[in-house]
């Protein structure tokens, strides 16, 4: 059912503009260059108060190094928070020069240091290389903390769509392997459940512009090496799979309106509060996903100033 009388008209520019993500066979590098020149065509803010540094980590045991950015400040009078940020893009594509600009405001606004992972992607690395990848950043982000300038009371793991999914997925790792403590878990229209793609009674309105049931059904079938929706599907894939939530961190999600993850995080945000996680939602009204990419839209600018101020409210700035 069309659900454009319920775009927000700052937006209509958005899902007018936007090319189509070509997941045919043979299709996905062109897909994965449209989007690095998509995420680079504005440029970086101007800026000479951060370093931004690409370093390569030690990856998963017996796996490959991992490339990760690091931006921070350049003037700093003490530990500040660290947070790892994971890029977007349906586990098929992106890269962390994404979300650079994302980063350089984390760096200035809260004094924060931000690992930014650039993890394997599918289908040619499916399930469990990309979450592994973010953990491993996450140790590393951990271990060296004294020489980052972090705080390791103060860390905070953040991602958007299929990012924000493996921001759930790393947070829950640490959890149950019980090494690393995250303070906080800030998750932006986050990619959780598989099981969306099989949903028998899915909403007229969502999904209908930029992320797809059909781009989702790609995304995870990519990811999980076959058929979404089956019952053997791990929790550290589909966070929206884990039966107990109890004991994870505080928690901010934010989700659009019109987006195709709108009820997979409604859920999963109340069910995080049922096990006693405080939890911050935000659902804004005539969004689809990844509208924060008009950021002149009065919906993108109020989404920036929750996003930031509950970062801030966890972790200190």
């Amino acid at each position: 059912m069309p659900s454009k009388h319920l775009l927000d008209p700052e937006l209509e520019l958005l899902v007018s503009q936007l090319p189509p993500f070509d997941f045919r066979p043979g299709a996905l590098a062109q897909t994965r260059a449209m989007m690095e020149a998509l995420a680079t065509a504005s440029g970086l803010p101007s800026t000479d108060r951060v370093d931004i540094d690409s370093r390569v980590i030690p990856g998963p045991s017996g796996c490959p190094d991992v490339r990760v950015l690091v931006t921070r400040p350049k003037v700093r009078t003490g530990p500040g928070p660290g947070i790892l940020h994971i890029h977007g893009g349906g586990y098929v594509m992106g890269s962390p020069e994404m979300g650079l600009a994302t980063d350089i405001a984390y760096a200035e606004m809260l004094g924060a240091t931000v690992v930014s992972v650039d993890y394997r992607l599918a289908p040619e690395t499916p399930h469990p290389g990309p979450v592994e990848d973010c953990y491993a950043a996450l140790a590393w982000l951990h271990a060296e903390a004294a020489a980052l300038g972090i705080d390791r009371k103060r860390i905070a793991v953040t991602g958007e769509s299929a990012g924000g999914g493996l921001a759930a997925a790393v947070t829950l790792l640490a959890r149950d392997r019980g090494l690393i403590k995250v303070a906080f878990q800030h998750l932006v229209f986050p990619m959780l459940d598989d099981r969306t793609t099989v949903n028998p009674d899915p909403s007229p309105y969502f999904g209908e512009f930029i992320w797809t049931p059909e781009h989702n059904l790609f995304g995870w079938s990519s990811l999980l090496g076959g058929t979404p929706g089956g019952a053997d599907v791990s929790c550290y894939a589909a966070p929206a799979r884990a039966e107990d939530l109890a004991g994870l961190p505080p928690t901010y999600l934010a989700c659009g309106a019109l987006d195709l993850f709108l009820e997979e995080n409604l859920d999963f945000a109340r069910r995080l509060m049922r096990a006693g996680v405080p939890t911050e939602l935000h659902i804004y009204p005539g969004a689809p996903h990844a509208f924060m990419l008009v950021p002149t839209a009065r919906v993108a600018q109020i989404f920036a100033r929750d996003s930031m101020a509950a970062l801030e409210h966890a972790v200190g700035a």
